[in-house]
């Protein structure tokens, strides 16, 4: 393609789409019907500048003239409640439904990863003197020592918002760096199961491991499947880098990404509730068999929501992006 002679062929038609656009309202009948067979054309134009002769303050024109256009002739809506029970009850739970090939898996693996390295620790006294001092150790694992107090170290709303922040982030880490392939979610769940892994080995080896688990279940099987879920879809999304499948690398890699930006909203909302009973749940005086009770309830009703309501909505056609009207364009071939 010669860029300078594609440019001086329609050139006029991209002066009067402008024109047209800064009008606005006042447009008549006959003029909003060319607005639209301009955006039809411009559009098909800025595809064939990207794929034959991309020039960065061509594209950068014509993106903006046909976002531009975009949002005079599809017009705004503003977000509404029915917006937030459809994500509620379709959007979000049928993304984590559609991503179950990833996380499951990842939730296994790292099971058994953390499983492992508490072995490891636990079997090993040269490793646990590697990890601390003997006295040290012995604070951290004796009655009333570091493992137990950190759960009531703070006041319970103050320790549950400060959880809530730590673990969402976490969690937000994993969904965006999967658009920078896989390597670092790997990093970020194998530093987590690390930490649960030294948990489960120190505490273990001093006779403790049900204490130990006393204090983690309650808010730790929810907790760790939102890390899970996180993970697994970034891990998704850094695939689709790889292999987009039949779409174009940029289209697929937009498709997923927008589901996984309501996939964080989602977890966001998991991770406080997981948050909750860590505060006010895990160092509370109830049995333990009480507390694990309350965080095994809150994993199945996870569970559930995202099989039944998640199930259901993804077979109906639901994948968790935006609806149609919100997405980018989607640049027509032929005007």
């Amino acid at each position: 393609m010669d860029l300078d002679v594609y440019v001086t062929a329609h050139r006029a038609e991209w002066d009067r789409l402008d024109h047209l656009l800064r009008r606005g309202s006042h447009l008549t009948g006959a003029e909003a019907d060319e607005l639209v067979a301009l955006y039809q054309r411009t559009a098909t134009h800025l595809s064939l500048i990207q794929s034959s002769a991309p020039d960065p303050m061509l594209t950068a024109r014509l993106t903006q003239l046909v976002a531009r256009a975009r949002a005079t002739v599809t017009g705004t809506r503003r977000a509404s409640w029915r917006d937030a029970v459809r994500f509620l009850t379709a959007g979000f739970p049928a993304a984590v439904y559609r991503s179950r090939h990833w996380w499951i898996p990842t939730a296994v693996l790292s099971t058994l990863l953390a499983a492992f390295i508490g072995w490891w620790i636990g079997t090993h006294p040269e490793v646990q003197a590697s990890i601390a001092a003997p006295e040290e150790l012995r604070q951290m694992t004796r009655p009333g020592g570091e493992y137990e107090t950190y759960y009531s170290s703070h006041p319970a709303a103050s320790f549950a918002a400060q959880v809530w922040t730590n673990n969402a982030q976490a969690a937000a880490m994993c969904l965006v760096l999967g658009a920078f392939l896989c390597v670092p979610v790997l990093w970020i769940l194998f530093l987590n199961m690390l930490n649960l892994g030294v948990g489960l080995g120190l505490m273990s080896s001093a006779g403790r491991l049900d204490t130990f688990l006393g204090l983690v279940l309650p808010h730790g099987l929810l907790e760790l499947t939102a890390v899970f879920v996180a993970a697994g879809t970034g891990l998704r999304l850094g695939w689709t880098l790889i292999d987009p499948g039949p779409l174009s690398r940029r289209t697929a890699l937009a498709k997923q990404g927008r589901a996984a930006l309501g996939m964080a909203l989602g977890l966001a909302l998991v991770l406080f509730v997981s948050g909750v009973i860590e505060g006010f749940v895990t160092p509370s005086g109830l049995p333990t068999w009480a507390r694990i009770s309350i965080g095994i309830a809150a994993e199945l009703a996870f569970l559930a929501y995202v099989y039944v309501l998640g199930g259901r909505a993804a077979r109906a056609g639901e994948t968790g992006d935006v609806e149609s009207p919100d997405r980018s364009a989607e640049l027509p071939t032929a005007a």
